[in-house]
């Protein structure tokens, strides 16, 4: 026995024969930012912070009316603390411009770096024993 063949609920129109153009146009993709990553990050040559993927950065204030528009986005995402790797992907930037941009703000007091929280390798015996007893209170 066979299955039955699924339907489209909405079935899609037939595409309509378009006439023949003389040129034809090279299909247009995805707008690229247009800059290159050197313009956005600025002259090289600062000390960078020593910044990890899992490093969590906190906006101290609202972006200032000189900070650049990759600066303002920084500093409006970082209202909750992020990790520079989630800065990263949201802006569509490498995390190596992220971090120059992020140091640049780091130097100007507008954010704030937090190591990332690290888990013990082992939970504290005397907090398993109180949710054991709590459980068996239950």
């Amino acid at each position: 026995m066979t299955p039955p063949q699924r339907q489209r609920r909405f079935p899609t129109p037939e595409p309509v024969p378009q006439p023949p153009q003389e040129e034809q146009q090279p299909p247009q993709g995805p707008k690229k930012n247009p800059e290159r990553l050197y313009v956005i990050t600025g002259p090289d040559g600062v000390e960078r912070v020593e910044l990890d993927l899992v490093t969590l950065i906190v906006a101290r204030a609202d972006p200032p009316p000189s900070a650049t528009p990759e600066q303002a986005a920084l500093l409006r995402l970082c209202t909750a603390p992020l990790s520079v790797a989630e800065l990263s992907a949201y802006l569509s930037l490498p995390f190596s411009v992220v971090t120059v941009l992020l140091t640049e703000l780091v130097a100007a007091e507008l954010v704030t770096v937090r190591a990332p929280i690290i888990r013990q390798a082992l939970a504290d015996r005397s907090l398993l024993e109180a949710v054991m007893h709590g459980l068996q209170k239950l």
